[in-house]
């Protein structure tokens, strides 16, 4: 039988997404894995895979806010915003007028609703191609500005610096969407200097943090996968959860649509649960405001194996 659960993965350096979901597929020894937002290669941090009946809320889950920290280095531009790109700046000179009372206030000029615009080097596309395909093949696109909001930011450590440049790492939660790498050149281009992201680290994504996570080490020691799975509502948790008797348990195994009334919720969206676990995602009737349709089918035989 095919594991059902979610499974919060630390991904190492190095590696992809996709890498991760096939080290999960042979680990949990089944090809019903997907994630829930992928994290570039030279990233590390939370990456949370669905398997199982739980890979049809992945879709649910990707607009959770994200937690990053991150190592800013000022002194430096680069061509990918990051440490993998090559040099496209560097002034050193302008450093030594930046105190960390200048940081901080750049760190608070970009908490909020902001507007980015996403770095060439990226997945971001604009009239049907990717951007980093316009990159690559050295040609310049207009990118359209997007908004995305930083919950809050803060710088974690003191100044340091070395014949490279100035470099301090931050903290923030932000939406869906935000490029942290382009954060870092903005926060530069504040301050009067070139800059780019030197390393980062997600370090929670919607519920989920690192001490959540199974390792690629965890993997190979640990015999029972199924042990280390996570109930689909723990994923869920953002939604306001009604549970089912199971008359109207069964109504759900069948697509009913109800009345709001009759799940006792004035409620948009709702998790409907049946003995504690994840049964469906219902969400308000397009034309009837009073009633609420299924959205997601998460386990719709439940009751009948419970």
């Amino acid at each position: 039988m095919t594991l059902t659960g979610i499974l919060p993965l630390y991904k190492p350096k190095g590696v992809t997404s996709h890498d991760c979901v096939m080290m999960a597929r042979r680990w949990l020894r089944t090809k019903k894995v997907g994630h829930t937002g992928t994290l570039d290669p030279e990233v590390t941090g939370v990456l949370v895979l669905c398997t199982g009946r739980a890979t049809k809320v992945a879709e649910e889950l990707t607009g959770w806010d994200k937690t990053y920290e991150a190592v800013v280095a000022l002194g430096k531009s680069t061509t990918t915003e990051d440490a993998e790109g090559e040099v496209v700046e560097e002034n050193q000179e302008a450093l030594q007028r930046i105190r960390e009372q200048d940081i901080d206030e750049a760190l608070q000029t970009f908490t909020g609703l902001i507007e980015q615009v996403p770095p060439m080097y990226s997945a971001v596309k604009v009239n049907g191609r990717r951007l980093y395909e316009y990159a690559r093949a050295g040609e310049t696109v207009e990118r359209p500005k997007r908004s995305v909001t930083i919950q809050n930011m803060e710088r974690l450590t003191p100044v340091s610096e070395d014949e490279n440049g100035k470099y301090f790492r931050i903290r923030l939660t932000c939406s869906k969407g935000t490029f942290v790498r382009t954060v870092a050149v903005d926060i530069g281009r504040y301050l009067g200097v070139p800059a780019h992201m030197a390393q980062l680290e997600r370090t929670a994504s919607g519920p989920f943090t690192t001490a959540d996570c199974v390792t690629t080490e965890d993997m190979d020691q640990t015999e029972k996968p199924g042990q280390r799975l996570l109930p689909v509502t723990d994923a869920l948790q953002h939604l306001p959860a009604v549970a089912l008797n199971e008359t109207t348990a069964k109504q759900i195994g069948h697509g009913a649509v109800l009345d709001k009334a009759t799940l006792n919720t004035d409620q948009d969206k709702v998790l409907l649960t049946y003995k504690g676990e994840a049964m469906a995602v219902y969400a308000t009737h397009p034309k009837q405001q009073s009633r609420l349709k299924p959205a997601i089918m998460i386990d719709p035989e439940l009751p009948g194996r419970a």
